[in-house]
This record gives C-alpha cells, structure tokens and sequence, in this order.
C-alpha cells in the first residue's frame, strides 16, 4: 500500500524514496543529529523487496526548512507518531536510529506501545548511550559551544566531509539544525524503565573508535533478546560502505526472521 497521497501531514514527516507496495515489513529510520532522510535513500534501493523503507524528516532541512526547529524531544514524538500510526497498524515495522536518532527511535517506541500498543519487530540503535545512563548523563554539552569550538568538535568525532567544513555558505545552513537537534537531545531526560515495555529483539551497533557508549543499559527496555555489534570506525562508521553492507544484511535477516514470526 503506498502512502497515502492525501495525507499531507504523513507526507511532509515520512519519505518513501522507493514505495514497495508488496512488502510484508517496513522500516522506519531516524536521522542522526542535523541530519536528513537523504542518507537513507539508498537503503531504500539496497534492502530487500520485502521491506519498505520510510525516514523521518524533521523541520528546518529538506523540503521543510522553512520551519522551525523542535525545541524538545516531546515535540519530535507528537509528530512523528502522529504520522506514523497510521502505516504501522497496516503491517509489521522496524526501527533504526543512529545517535540523536537512536533516542527519538527509543522515544517513539516508548510512546507506540503505551499510547497505542504497537510494537516493532526489531529496534536497531546505533551510535548513543542509553538517555538514562549515567554515562549519557554525565556526557558534556555540545549545543552552546561557540562555532569555532563546535567545529572543531565536529572535525574531532569524523564522519563531516572535509568541503562541508571548509565552505562557510553551506556551514551557514548546516550548523543551525546540527546544534538545534543537540539541544533537544542534550536537555531530555528520562528515567530507567522500572520494567521493559517492549518484548522485540534489540540489537546496539557502534563503531569501535568512538566515544565509549554504554550501549549494556539499553537492555532494560526490552525483555526480548540483545544484541550487541561493533564494527570498525569512528561515530560515522554506518557511512563506510563495508559497514554498511553489514548493517543491511543484519537488519534484512533480522526483520525478515521476525516477520515469520509475526505472522
């Protein structure tokens, strides 16, 4: 089923950059901090026909850059829930998240299952600590960084092209979303779930030349099965295309299993 073209407000949160009507499962994708629904695209063409990939767009990037950035993680689960439900009651759904997006992944979860009890096949975070750990807690905060020292940061953790830094235009446009999805980010918080409100595996994936992540608290969410990935590489490791191959036929196996199971 494709997406539903008079949905306007589905339409300007969700992207489908290859609508696959017969899929038995989709995959919904979460951008990291700044950025877009472009990176996954290609994921769109690469994964198997039996999964649809759709990838948030959130405001002040792409086609809606002439909004406002959300000022809290709140914010970004009203919206993307809303848009979502309505996909997700049709058939069986993954989440991926990578950084900021490991916590909106995480946010949305929570918020399925308690508001309208769906549940995803499979939750894959990548590249974050859990939002109540202490290690996230204690992590300094990037967003009132000064440009120059913001940057230098950026150039620290790897994964920005060398042209994008060097070219004060598109810095321009690019550092507002950046810092405005890190404040959101930096000022959520959260405590430890007393009890895993989700039963569907989960799998952490990181690169093993970041920061050190404590990817372990993340098992309190769910009472399904953990696992943990490391792979080669800085914060950007999923962009390295040999990582990449690998988190796809990862997460087709894995989605594809769970579909069996589900039906």
């Amino acid at each position: 089923m494709e997406l539903p073209a008079t949905n306007s407000r589905m339409e300007k949160v969700i992207s489908c950059f290859r609508k696959r009507p017969d899929a038995v499962a989709r995959l919904i994708c979460f951008p990291w901090a700044g950025g877009g629904s472009i990176h996954y695209a290609r994921w769109g063409n690469v994964l198997h026909s039996s999964i649809e990939v759709l990838s948030v767009r959130l405001p002040g990037r792409e086609s809606r850059s002439r909004e406002p950035f959300h000022q809290s993680l709140q914010q970004v689960v009203d919206e993307v829930v809303a848009a979502l439900v309505p996909l997700l009651k049709e058939k069986p759904f993954a989440l991926f998240g990578h950084s900021f997006g490991a916590f909106t992944s995480f946010a949305v979860a929570e918020a399925l299952k308690r508001v309208h009890n769906l549940e995803p096949v499979h939750i894959f975070l990548s590249g974050a600590s859990a939002p109540y750990s202490e290690t996230r807690i204690k992590a300094p905060k990037r967003s009132d960084l000064s440009d120059e020292d913001f940057l230098q940061w950026m150039i620290s953790i790897g994964g920005t092209p060398p042209e994008l830094l060097a070219n004060p235009e598109v810095l321009k446009l690019f550092l507002p979303a950046l810092k405005a999805d890190l404040h959101v980010v930096e000022n959520y918080r959260c405590n430890k779930p007393e009890h895993p409100f989700l039963s569907c595996p989960l799998t952490c994936f990181d690169g093993k030349d970041d920061i050190p992540h404590d990817l372990q608290a993340w098992k309190s969410i769910t009472s399904g099965d953990f696992t943990i990935r490391m792979l080669d590489g800085s914060h950007f490791y999923l962009k390295d295309s040999g990582n990449e191959k690998i988190i796809l036929d990862y997460v087709t196996k894995q989605v594809e299993t769970s579909e069996m199971d589900y039906l």
